[in-house]
């Protein structure tokens, strides 16, 4: 049983500038169930979030100005989205859809999103094609249900941009450990201070990527000794992709997510993984990358 986030409303209307890089939101389940990776089973639709798991990670202005469409226009820019009623159906459910995959995560050691990882959104604001931040508030539920065992959480963000809302929303919650490893000339310009962040110089390979997150997460693990992870997945990180700097291949991005996965799996860690960010020009670029996530993660559990 591999559970995965999915829910038709992530194909709402949209500008046409704005419609490819959905595409793979509505092309992903169709093909991990033509691969076989997944069954219908496997599938399970989120709702809307509610508002008070909204909340814990940001401010009631916020919320009220976002689903209310009183955001200003400049504010509307940096999220890079028109708004429309049905883009905040899409982002609650997204956001919902990561609290449940972290309640399925608990029984069955992985769960994994089609969508989320909007680690641009911080509590006050969004940006970057990010309104809501999903990790963010999936890790405020975990450890706001005492009941669950939750007492440490760890963020791992691969990313090629930096989870800047993510980072911002918890520099004073010990209970929550950020790490971001990301293009160190990015987007964002300004980089906000997660626990951990690893910027990396523009080109680099599979070779030094793999050898550096190899020497840095077993030590955070035993280090932070966390109770939960969310792994931000995003695949922006190929070479082919168009908004970012690094040049890893599909199989360093594999291998990427095989030792991720692989270490979650040893530790005993139950893990949601999202999909993040992934701009290559050829929508098979992208989704191959994000099939890989899948397939990796199907063969170790």
């Amino acid at each position: 049983m591999l559970p995965v986030a999915w829910a038709p409303c992530y194909a709402h209307p949209l500008p046409q500038n704005h419609r490819f890089p959905m595409l793979k939101y509505e092309l992903l389940p169709a093909q991990l169930l033509r691969e076989g990776i997944i069954t219908e089973a496997d599938l399970f639709a989120p709702a809307p979030a509610a508002a008070a798991d909204i909340l814990r990670v940001h401010t009631a202005d916020y919320y009220y100005r976002l689903t209310t469409g009183q955001l200003t226009r400049q504010e509307e820019r940096a999220t890079g989205f028109p708004w429309s009623s049905q883009l905040i159906m899409r982002e609650v459910t997204i956001l919902e859809g990561t609290l449940e995959a972290a309640r399925r995560a608990l029984q069955t050691g992985v769960a994994l999103n089609i969508a989320g990882g909007t680690h641009h959104a911080f509590a006050d604001r969004g940006e970057g094609f990010c309104l809501l931040n999903d990790q963010a508030a999936g890790a405020a539920y975990l450890l706001a249900q005492p009941e669950l065992g939750i007492q440490k959480v760890l963020i791992v963000d691969l990313d090629v941009h930096q989870g800047n809302g993510t980072a911002r929303i918890f520099e004073q919650e010990p209970r929550v450990f950020t790490f971001s490893m990301h293009g160190a000339r990015n987007y964002p310009g300004r980089k906000e201070h997660s626990d951990l962040d690893l910027p990396l110089p523009d080109g680099t390979t599979d070779t030094e990527y793999l050898r550096l997150l190899a020497a840095t997460l077993p030590r955070l693990l035993d280090e932070v000794q966390p109770d939960f992870v969310f792994y931000q997945a995003g695949v922006d990180v190929l070479a082919t992709d168009k908004l970012g700097y690094l040049s890893l291949t599909r199989e360093g991005c594999r291998q990427r997510d095989q030792l991720v996965l692989r270490l979650c799996h040893q530790h005993r860690l139950p893990v949601v993984v999202c999909m993040g960010g992934g701009y290559s020009p050829r929508l098979a670029d992208i989704l191959d990358a994000h099939v890989n996530t899948f397939r990796t993660a199907a063969e170790i559990w």
